[in-house]
């Protein structure tokens, strides 16, 4: 055997299967999550965490991130919501959100999948120091649970991945609508006002016959720029400039982000956001009304809201459930959908300037979504053991 064949079986071909394979996104980033805790609580804990705040001193009147963290969160997230806007995109044009028939039951449970778990996170919240913290349990990652789902193979029909697919997305959608409303600062309207002239001529170009280059993403550089100073929140401009993508474009443009999105950019903000240090007092901070709004609402009330939704719109007639699949299996759905991770921790970092509140939030998302993970998978292979 030569050693080029060695080494490609050997490494390379280990690691196209763990790319392609769909569960690996979720077990790599929940990996990176318990060893960034872990190292953040013990004995270089606190140069581990310095490590991700350390700043970089570069003159104010640039007006880019300080920090490595600020990096990571403004400037790499922006290619990941990128990736994500071009999902959205895609899905608007020729996948399940493409016709309005198609569109309104993953619709209308991603809009009850949003808002009961805003309702139940403030009904434990309103008026307290964590209020504005509503925005935490409205999220789900879309990599995480489509992975548990996809360990479930045959058990689970297509129309149900389809289904939880065109519903994440969604809720993508409605979060990146949620941080653009209720998580930016105040508005520097000169900044707002160039990244609308970026945006339009970027939205110009395939109108005027140029053809797609360098200058697209000169451009997209120039927008993230500007949307970063103009008080709405940076990541904003990747979905942005998604939608200015020609549609010629994205097949390829998704194939070639999605390993380093999915296998360096979120495992690095995993990495980075969860450098959370364990209180001595736990147990008491995770018995605080933040704790019960975000563990509530994404544990009970992501499947309260997406099959409540979902029943109303069959009991109306305007929408009927995914081929092959019965209530039960869409409360199992309902149940991954409860899964937050990188959106919850983001919206957290977001949501409150006090790192303990953010850390309390983060561990609060952790728990939801293993909880959610691992009831969700039981649910969901309980029901196809009863259904054969």
């Amino acid at each position: 055997m030569s050693n080029k064949s060695f080494i490609s079986k050997i490494l390379v071909n280990p690691l196209q299967r763990i790319v392609n394979d769909s569960r690996s996104v979720g077990i790599i980033l929940f990996a990176c999550s318990i060893v960034s805790i872990c190292v953040a609580n013990i004995s270089f804990g606190k140069q581990y965490i310095d490590f991700w705040n350390s700043s970089f001193h570069l003159p104010d009147y640039i007006h880019l991130p300080h920090s490595l963290l600020h990096w990571i969160n403004d400037g790499a997230m922006a290619v990941f919501f990128f990736l994500v806007g071009m999902e959205i995109k895609r899905e608007l044009l020729q996948g399940e959100l493409s016709s309005l028939q198609q569109s309104l039951m993953p619709l209308f449970a991603a809009i009850g999948g949003m808002i009961v778990p805003a309702i139940l996170y403030m009904f434990f919240n309103k008026n307290t120091a964590f209020q504005h913290g509503w925005g935490i349990p409205m999220a789900t990652d879309i990599a995480f649970s489509l992975g548990i789902l996809s360990m479930l193979g045959k058990k689970v029909p297509l129309p149900l991945k389809v289904f939880l697919t065109a519903l994440a997305i969604i809720d993508d959608l409605g979060a990146i609508l949620v941080i653009a409303l209720f998580y930016g600062s105040a508005l520097n309207w000169l900044y707002l006002m160039a990244g609308v002239i970026v945006f339009t001529i970027l939205l110009l170009l395939p109108k005027l016959k140029i053809r797609f280059g360098w200058w697209n993403f000169l451009l997209g550089i120039l927008l993230w720029y500007f949307i970063f100073n103009s008080g709405i929140h940076a990541t904003i401009a990747g979905v942005l400039f998604a939608f200015s993508i020609p549609s010629d474009q994205l097949s390829n443009l998704e194939h070639r982000l999605h390993t380093p999105v999915n296998f360096i950019i979120l495992p690095i903000f995993a990495l980075a956001n969860t450098a959370i240090v364990i209180p001595s007092n736990f147990t008491e901070s995770l018995s605080s009304t933040l704790n019960y709004g975000i563990i509530t609402g994404l544990v009970l009330g992501k499947p309260l809201g997406i099959v409540l939704a979902c029943w109303c719109l069959t009991r109306l007639k305007w929408g009927q459930l995914p081929e092959g699949a019965n209530w039960m299996q869409i409360t199992g759905v309902g149940i991954l959908a409860g899964i937050g991770f990188t959106m919850s921790i983001f919206v957290s970092m977001l949501a409150f300037d006090d790192h303990t509140m953010q850390d309390a939030a983060k561990v609060g998302v952790l728990i939801a979504s293993v909880i959610a993970a691992i009831v969700g998978y039981t649910w969901l292979s309980k029901v196809a053991s009863k259904t054969k």
